[in-house]
């Protein structure tokens, strides 16, 4: 299971709880740092372009 894959399931509105259930590897847990990473890597990042 993806990183990706996680968070569409979450992005098309399945909880936790409905993940879990439909994916008995993965536990609640993974969830929080797929979410946690998508975000990490998600971040602008500001860039200073020479003048």
């Amino acid at each position: 299971m993806t990183v990706g894959a996680l968070v569409g399931l979450v992005a098309a509105g399945k909880t936790t709880d409905e993940i879990v259930r439909a994916y008995p590897y993965i536990v609640a847990d993974d969830i929080a740092q797929a979410l946690s990473y998508a975000a990490w890597r998600a971040e602008e990042v500001e860039i200073s372009l020479p003048a």
